[in-house]
C-alpha cells in the first residue's frame, strides 16, 4: 500500500482535493465526489449514496508524484487510495459493511485490468480478491464504476 500520509494542510492534500487530480479527472477530489454521488442519485441507485460520498475520502491523504509525467503536468498519483479510504471508514459504526466493501473495492476492476500488463504479482493479488467476492458484489462494483467514470468529467489530455 502507498505509505504517503499527507497532512490536511499540505500542497498535495489541498491541491488534489480542490483543484487537480490527473489526466483522467476534470476536477479535484471534492467536485469529483459530488459528481459521482449525483450520478448515483440521478439513477435512483440509493444504495450507492454513502459510497459515492466516501469512495475517495483517502485520496488527498495518498496524493504523491509518481513519475516525470506527474511533475510535467503538475498531476497526482493515488496508488491504493481505495484501501486508504476504507481504512479511514472501517470502524465507523454508522456506515454499513456493504458500503465499506464498495469503498474498498471500487477501483478493483480497473486495477485488475491495469496490473495484468504492468505488474503480474499485483494482478494475481487483485484477481484473488475479485474471485472472493460474490456475483452480486461484482455487479454492484461494475455499476458503481459507471458512476465513478461519469463523475470524472472530460479527460484533460
Amino acid at each position: 500500500m502507498n505509505k504517503t500520509n499527507n497532512k490536511i494542510i499540505s500542497k498535495p492534500f489541498l491541491d488534489s482535493l480542490f483543484f487537480m487530480q490527473n489526466k483522467w479527472h476534470q476536477h479535484g477530489v471534492l467536485v469529483h465526489t459530488l459528481r459521482v454521488t449525483y450520478e448515483a442519485l440521478k439513477a435512483r441507485d440509493w444504495k450507492f449514496f454513502a459510497a459515492g460520498l466516501l469512495h475517495d475520502i483517502g485520496k488527498p491523504f495518498s496524493a504523491f508524484k509518481k513519475d516525470a509525467e506527474d511533475y510535467e503536468y503538475n498531476e497526482w498519483s493515488f496508488t491504493d487510495h481505495e484501501e486508504r479510504s476504507y481504512q479511514i471508514i472501517k470502524n465507523w459504526t454508522f456506515i454499513s459493511d456493504y458500503t465499506k466493501q464498495i469503498v474498498r473495492y471500487h477501483y478493483l476492476i480497473r486495477d485488475i485490468k491495469k496490473s495484468k500488463t504492468e505488474d503480474y504479482q499485483r494482478y494475481l493479488e487483485k484477481k484473488a480478491i475479485w474471485d472472493s467476492l460474490d456475483a452480486s458484489m461484482h455487479r454492484d462494483l461494475e455499476r458503481f464504476l459507471v458512476y465513478d467514470d461519469r463523475g470524472k468529467g472530460k479527460k484533460r489530455r
